[in-house]
């Protein structure tokens, strides 16, 4: 399988037009079938893999967990993962990182309208929904072989303004499972606040969730980010809601 490491860099090779832009001229000038997305501040996995498919999800672990907050992220993030290799492994994904992520590259060009170029961010949950939408193929390999890590943001400010700009992109997703997905995540939190023992059915499904993705994380932290969840979760769609550029 011939491939090229994609890595798009704010202000280097985006010409001050963002990351969707950056990724379009180097994934353009790529000779190669595939292209392999990575962020610049990960710590990308030691082994290439192998594949087929159109598109190929990779997993992603977070490392930190010298403050409250980076341990809150590592929980949250390995819950997100852990969901991320359940759907789709069951064929509905409903999300991917382009921190880590194999694409054939004349199949990621055709699908630039849908990524919503106008838009600065999301560029690989809307290519997930333009590949599903064209019945293109998407696998997944969850193997630490092929897992980059990527650190925890240490900030409280840079952190909620990174999940306000996710909450923000939201409205723009037409995909049935990742819309589903998201519904039932926003009702679960909204019962939990307006029925508290709903916690007590809630909690230990996602506290397997995550120890299955991060054996390191501890009931506390996972109980903690699970009782100020629903809080910070409103927080974030209000506020991407109300952000004018993303």
């Amino acid at each position: 399988m011939s491939i090229t490491i994609i890595i798009p860099r704010r202000g280097i090779n985006d010409d001050g037009k963002g990351k969707k832009h950056a990724l379009r001229k180097l994934i353009t000038a790529a000779a190669t079938e595939y292209v392999w997305l990575q962020d610049d501040d990960i710590t990308p996995p030691p082994v290439t893999p192998d594949t087929n498919a159109d598109l190929l999800i990779l997993p992603l672990r977070m490392v930190g967990g010298s403050t409250l907050l980076e341990r809150l992220q590592i929980a949250e993030y390995a819950a997100l993962q852990q969901l991320t290799v359940i759907a789709a492994e069951h064929h509905h994904p409903v999300m991917c990182s382009g921190a880590n992520l194999i694409v054939k590259r004349q199949q990621w060009l055709e699908s630039w309208q849908d990524i919503h170029p106008e838009i600065p961010s999301g560029d690989d949950m809307f290519l997930l929904e333009s590949f599903k939408r064209r019945k293109l193929r998407i696998d997944i390999i969850d193997n630490p072989d092929y897992t980059a890590t990527v650190k925890a943001i240490p900030d409280w400010r840079t952190f909620l303004h990174q999940r306000m700009r996710w909450a923000g992109k939201a409205p723009h997703y037409t995909d049935r499972d990742i819309r589903f997905c998201g519904a039932a995540v926003l009702i679960a939190n909204i019962l939990q606040i307006l029925f508290p023992p709903v916690l007590l059915v809630k909690f230990p499904l996602e506290y397997r969730l995550i120890k299955k993705r991060d054996a390191s994380v501890s009931l506390l932290d996972a109980l903690l980010l699970e009782l100020i969840y629903p809080f910070y979760m409103a927080v974030c769609l209000v506020g991407g809601m109300f952000r004018r550029k993303w």
